[in-house]
């Protein structure tokens, strides 16, 4: 068995049919490099899905800035628990997701927002990010849709420590609490580094 295989278990059959959307129309639309194509599955979908451990069950999560679908749509599949909100404002995007959503059959549990992350209103259990900005920016737009005892969960590079640190005061002035978390979606796989961050008790 595949290490894919083993993270998606029954699901896995969907989440290789939206690495085939990727490695298609996702580069064909620019939303994903042309040399990406290879390391689909390693780079971006497991990489994805590595704190979905960290996500409550029956959790509602939105994820912020989510451009081809990463991470909310890997987690919807590993986590049919889950109810996801795709938060993208560039047109383009927002219809490669909605039809992303269509093909996979997601639609009962996930949806796509086109709008700016400060122009939504909802709030969420969990929030989550990728790669998307630095982390004070990232306050501005993911802390108002977070609920009062939610949290809000940013999947960082090796810089996760140094923007942690780098925020301290924003963070204090907010009254969030932050760690950096090493979490992996299977033992052989790269791990990935999360920022989470949840108001200070």
């Amino acid at each position: 068995m595949s290490v894919e295989q083993d993270v998606f278990g029954d699901q896995y059959e969907s989440a290789s049919r939206y690495v085939d959307i990727l490695a298609t129309r996702g580069i064909e639309w620019g939303l994903i490099g042309p040399r990406e194509g290879d390391r689909l599955w390693d780079r971006h979908v497991l990489n994805s899905v590595a704190p979905a451990a960290l996500l409550p069950p029956g959790a509602t999560v939105a994820d912020v800035g989510s451009g081809a679908g990463l991470p909310g749509i890997p987690l919807a599949l590993l986590r049919p628990d889950l109810r996801v909100t795709l938060v993208e404002p560039l047109l383009r995007r927002a219809t490669f997701l909605t039809e992303a959503v269509e093909e996979l059959d997601l639609g009962d549990r996930v949806s796509v927002v086109r709008a700016r992350a400060e122009d939504h209103r909802e709030r969420y259990d969990a929030v989550v990010s990728r790669a998307l900005a630095p982390l004070p920016r990232l306050l501005a737009w993911c802390e108002p849709l977070r609920q009062p005892d939610g949290v809000i969960l940013a999947l960082k590079g090796r810089s996760a420590s140094d923007e942690l640190a780098e925020a301290e005061r924003e963070l204090q002035r907010r009254g969030l609490v932050g760690e950096v978390l090493t979490v992996r979606a299977h033992p052989s796989v790269e791990p990935t580094s999360v920022v989470r961050l949840r108001a200070g008790r």
